[in-house]
């Protein structure tokens, strides 16, 4: 568990938020300006026994909680918000997640109330939106009432944010961009369909492009190729180019390319203020965001060229996950 330090006479309310990833679960207490007061981890099991989970789960936030208190009486909790993969906002289940031993659909919302039936706000939603609601309250995006969040890492999630409103569809499950069809009958996706943006702007499609680059001009002398498929990744990639690698330093302009384009077209689409990135690559600064603005204002239409800003997230990397996560508490309760 991690505690920072305590202001008793400013800390008054307080949001849990709750990232479930694949391996692990992060839990965190944080405070209406978006620090992470205290924050602790635990497994997300591989057993599928989604009581016992949320038992597990239950338990970690009470004595977080109980932290909190302790240190200041004053603290008001909120409420829960929870970020996962295919989290629906709507019905508070998450529904088929591939990278989760839970089959099918689990209401957690439904069975956390039950555990913290003193809450008015418990909330779920994807991880991409959640890291959009953190940017709107905590981060770049405070003011905006029309951006789109990509976070970049494993796969490629978007967060749609409309007229101050994050755009959920019909069903729940909009804002998946990164499964736009970029190139027709290219790479085969994640997902089991062809061509789409995450393949090949995702960490792993980075990946996929400099091993199609060594192949390509057979760069037995690139800082890479004596990386396996399975060692290399994004942070290899940077370090290379960084010192002047070719093949690295190709990855990134495709990666922009590529990237620019799948921008371009949720302009065309959105017309939004900004384009915030999150995630690993982006830790590469001018390397991936240089080429991926140019791609964008070349595939734009002429109305909206150098207008769109394409921005860092602002959200600590370490952190983002539980702060977007607790902010969504604030917009539960803005209703």
């Amino acid at each position: 568990m991690n505690k920072e330090n305590l202001n008793k006479n400013e800390m008054k309310k307080v949001a849990i938020g709750v990232d479930i990833g694949g391996t692990n679960t992060a839990i965190g207490v944080v405070d209406d300006l978006g620090n992470v007061m205290v924050k602790d981890n635990i497994e997300t099991p591989s057993h599928g026994d989604i009581d016992r989970f949320i038992d597990d789960l239950a338990i970690a936030i009470r004595e977080l909680i109980h932290s909190v208190t302790l240190m200041n009486p004053a603290s008001e909790i909120m409420g829960i918000g929870i970020g996962a993969p295919n989290g629906n906002y709507y019905t508070g289940t998450i529904d088929y997640a591939p990278n989760l031993s839970f089959r099918g659909v689990v209401h957690l919302v439904k069975l956390l109330k039950l555990k913290f039936p003193e809450y008015k706000a418990i909330a779920l939603t994807n991880d991409a939106n959640a890291a959009a609601i953190g940017e709107m309250i905590y981060g770049g995006a405070k003011g905006m009432k029309n951006f789109v969040m990509y976070t970049l890492g494993t796969g490629v999630g978007t967060g749609i944010v409309v007229n101050g409103d994050l755009v959920y569809g019909h069903d729940g499950f909009a804002g998946e961009c990164g499964h736009t069809v970029l190139i027709p009958d290219g790479r085969m996706c994640g997902c089991g369909t062809p061509g789409h943006l995450e393949a090949y702007c995702s960490a792993p499609g980075m990946k996929r492009t400099a091993f199609e680059l060594m192949v390509k001009y057979n760069a037995t002398d690139s800082l890479l190729a004596n990386k396996s498929f399975l060692e290399l990744d994004s942070k290899a990639i940077f370090d290379a180019a960084e010192k002047g690698d070719k093949v690295a330093n190709e990855v990134f302009e495709l990666t922009g390319k590529w990237l620019g384009q799948g921008l371009a077209d949720t302009v065309h689409y959105l017309s939004p203020e900004a384009i915030f990135l999150f995630g690993g690559p982006t830790a590469a600064g001018d390397y991936i965001f240089r080429p991926t603005l140019e791609s964008m204002n070349h595939h734009l239409l002429p109305i909206w060229k150098n207008k769109i800003k394409i921005l860092p997230s602002q959200l600590k990397p370490g952190d983002a996950a539980i702060v977007g996560a607790s902010a969504l508490v604030y917009k539960e309760l803005e209703k």
